[in-house]
């Protein structure tokens, strides 16, 4: 889930919802309070993304495979 904080008198708050109704709801309790708030989105390490980046620049010059090949590379029983 999202992550955002909230300024309050110069004292802010980082709420971790542990579900997207979680979320919703306490959106929803700001806005009716006309509490201000910045929704930040959290990310995926760096290191995370540059493997997907090498993943998809592989795939996209032919070097990836189909599921069935996946499972019987990885899942075959030896």
């Amino acid at each position: 889930m999202g992550k955002f904080c909230i300024f309050v008198n110069m004292e802010s708050m980082l709420i971790h919802p542990e579900s997207a109704e979680q979320l919703k709801t306490v959106k929803v309790l700001l806005k009716a309070l006309k509490i201000q708030f910045e929704p930040q989105s959290s990310s995926l390490p760096a290191h995370v993304l540059e493997n997907i980046e090498i993943g998809i620049k592989q795939y996209e010059s032919g070097q990836g495979i189909s599921y069935e090949e996946f499972k019987e590379k990885h899942f075959s029983k030896k």
